[in-house]
C-alpha cells in the first residue's frame, strides 16, 4: 500500500531515500531551501529553515524523515537545523505522523577511551553541538513514535574532503591511537528505508539503532592506506578526527535483518578511489 513521506531536510541523504521510497510507488515530499535539486517524483516544498515563520501549508504525511545536516559548525546554526526549524516544521503539519525516522549522530556520546558503544551506552554529550543534537531528537520524540537512527561519519560519492587532503601528503597521527567509525552514504540510505519498510509491514521497531559499518578502525591506518592507495608519499603526520575516540557497535542494525554493501573502510572507499584517480587525470 503506498504510503505519503515528508523528508525534511532532503539534501544528498535524502533524495537517495526518497529515490528508494519512489522506486516502491510511495508518495514523498522534500523539504528543503532549493527545492531545484530534489530528485525526479519528489513534491517539492520549498522552505527556508531561517525563515521558520514563513512556512508553507505542509501535506498530511504518514511518515516523517529528518535527514538534514548543518553546513557549518557555528552553535546558532546548529540549534536552527537540529532544534528550531524541525520544531516549527512538526508543530504545522495538518496531523501527527505515525512514526519519525530521525537521521542523528552518534556525536551525542561523549566516550573518549576507545569503549565499545552500543545502544545500551548512556548519551551524555559533552559539547554544545551534541546537546544541541539531543535536543532536537526530543522535539520529535514528543509528537509522535519516534525511531532513532544514529549514525557515525558518512563517506561516499561527493565527500571527498578527506581524500584532497590526502592527496597533499597528509596523513593521521599514528599515537595515540584515535578509532574512527563511518557507514557509506549508499548503506546509510537503505537502512532507513529498510526499517520504514518494517514499519510499514508493523513489525517491532526499536527506538534507537546505531549505524555503523561495525568494523572501527584507526584513522592513522585508513588514511596511510588511502594514501598508498592514491601513490602519495606522506610526509606530514596531524590530528585527523572527530567524533570522539570510540568504537560504535552495529547489532541492533545487523539484528533487524541489514546487511551492509560495504563493510569496511577498505570496501567502501575502492569504487570512490577509482572515481576520484579518474576526475584527478582529468584535471591534470
Amino acid at each position: 500500500m503506498s504510503k505519503r513521506f515528508l523528508i525534511i531536510g532532503c539534501g544528498d541523504l535524502g533524495n537517495t531515500i526518497a529515490t528508494k521510497l519512489i522506486s516502491k510507488q510511495h508518495k514523498v515530499y522534500g523539504l528543503r531551501r532549493n527545492i531545484d535539486q530534489l530528485s525526479e517524483g519528489v513534491q517539492p516544498i520549498a522552505c527556508d529553515f531561517y525563515e521558520i515563520e514563513n512556512l508553507p501549508p505542509l501535506p498530511e504525511v504518514d511518515y516523517v524523515i529528518f535527514s538534514a545536516a548543518a553546513k557549518s559548525r557555528d552553535i546558532e546554526h546548529y540549534r536552527q537545523i537540529y532544534v528550531d526549524a524541525p520544531a516549527a516544521i512538526l508543530k504545522a503539519l495538518p496531523t501527527a505522523p505515525i512514526r519519525s525516522f530521525v537521521v542523528s549522530s552518534t556525536g551525542v556520546y561523549a566516550q573518549n577511551r576507545g569503549e565499545w558503544i552500543d545502544e545500551f551506552s548512556a548519551a551524555e554529550p559533552n559539547t554544545a553541538h551534541s546537546v544541541l543534537l539531543l535536543e532536537g531528537e526530543s522535539q520529535f520524540k514528543q509528537r509522535s513514535a519516534c525511531t532513532l537512527i544514529r549514525s557515525s561519519g558518512i563517506y561516499g560519492p561527493g565527500r571527498t574532503h578527506l581524500l584532497k587532503r590526502i592527496l597533499s601528503g597528509t596523513i593521521a597521527l599514528e599515537t595515540p591511537t584515535h578509532f574512527s567509525n563511518r557507514i557509506h552514504s549508499d548503506d546509510l540510505a537503505h537502512f532507513v528505508v529498510h526499517l520504514i519498510g518494517k514499519a510499514i509491514d508493523q513489525q517491532p521497531l526499536k527506538e534507537l539503532y546505531l549505524a555503523s559499518d561495525g568494523h572501527p578502525a584507526p584513522i592513522h591506518e585508513i588514511t596511510k592506506w588511502l594514501a598508498e592507495q592514491l601513490g602519495v608519499a606522506a610526509h606530514h603526520q596531524e590530528p585527523i578526527q572527530r567524533g570522539g575516540n570510540k568504537r560504535i557497535a552495529n547489532r541492533a542494525m545487523r539484528e533487524s535483518g541489514f546487511v551492509c554493501r560495504y563493510q569496511d573502510y577498505k570496501a567502501g572507499f575502492a569504487p570512490l578511489l577509482d572515481d576520484f584517480k579518474s576526475q584527478q587525470r582529468q584535471i591534470t
